[in-house]
């Protein structure tokens, strides 16, 4: 399992408001992408910063997607280009399905019993809904 994170530095800063309608403008280019399992779209506190963290099955399904055409789509969208990292990802605590997961072989994410087992406080469960 590969982690990538996307950034790029905004020629000036964008608002919450601003990043969240570009980001969901762009959400359907990445649905149903082979090997993406997730993306998250970020934004610094400062407005300054915008970028991506993405859960791929592998580098070559990642480096699939970063193609020179998705640099001149970053370019258009933010007017700026991205940089993109490349993580390993060894493992994930999940605390709302209760796994700590891990990666035991190449190529296979196996699930980990959790050792305690915590009831969620509903108030933060309700907080994460309503964003």
């Amino acid at each position: 399992m590969i982690t990538a994170i996307t950034t790029f530095q905004l020629p000036k800063p964008i608002t919450r408001e601003e990043a969240r309608r570009i980001f969901l403008s762009t959400a359907p280019t990445y649905q149903g992408v082979a090997g993406l399992f997730r993306k998250s779209y970020v934004l610094s506190q400062e407005g300054t910063t915008a970028g991506g963290i993405y859960l791929w099955n592998s580098r070559a399904e990642a480096e699939a997607m970063y193609t020179e055409s998705w640099r001149v789509f970053v370019r258009g969208k933010y007017g700026t280009d991205p940089s993109v990292n490349y993580f390993y990802r060894r493992g994930v605590v999940d605390n709302v399905t209760h796994e700590i997961l891990s990666d035991e072989e190449p190529g296979a994410l196996r699930s980990a019993l959790a050792t305690t087992r915590q009831t969620p406080d509903p108030s933060i469960e309700a907080t994460f809904h309503s964003r």
